[in-house]
């Protein structure tokens, strides 16, 4: 295991009792690093996680609503909503492959979801990545084009329901 994909966990389990409890972020990680131990790189970068979900969470509830056809948003579970906030975070602002997130965002469905959920969130990023692969280029330029374009469609879809 890869001390990224450490920090993957532990952000998914900080986002976790966020949502659970409500509490603030700096709180919930005050109380998760009493228990939990790792390195300074790993600690850091679960915290840049954690923090950068916990901040766009609206916005990729929205994203997330939108690409879960024929599912409303209330009835994801709990883990598997954070899992796609994570990862969606990590899409729009991370410098990891879209691979490779969408890889560890399955392999933390599989370790900490439901059997059906892995899936259920590759059915979601498939359709999404179909459409726009299909428009764009292939190699290094594709990935910053699909990159550009999780981004704008999170910024779309927190534009078009806020209110003024």
């Amino acid at each position: 295991m890869t001390l990224r994909h450490k920090s993957r966990e532990f952000a998914l389990q900080m986002l976790f009792e966020w949502d659970m409890s409500h509490k603030k972020p700096a709180r919930v990680e005050q109380n998760f690093w009493k228990s939990a131990k790792a390195a300074a790189t790993t600690r850091e970068f679960a915290d840049q996680l954690f923090e950068g979900a916990v901040a766009e969470a609206e916005k990729s509830d929205k994203l997330v609503t939108s690409l879960s056809e024929n599912w409303k948003f209330e009835r994801l579970a709990t883990v598997d909503r954070n899992i796609l906030r994570l990862a969606i975070y990590e899409l729009r602002y991370g410098t990891a492959p879209v691979n490779v997130v969408i890889d560890e965002a399955l392999e933390l469905a599989k370790t900490f979801s439901s059997e059906e959920a892995p899936g259920f969130l590759n059915g979601i990023w498939t359709r999404r990545i179909r459409r726009l692969r299909g428009r764009r280029r292939r190699g290094r330029q594709a990935e910053l084009d699909l990159r550009k374009d999780f981004a704008i469609e999170i910024q779309r879809h927190g534009a078009n329901t806020e209110t003024p």
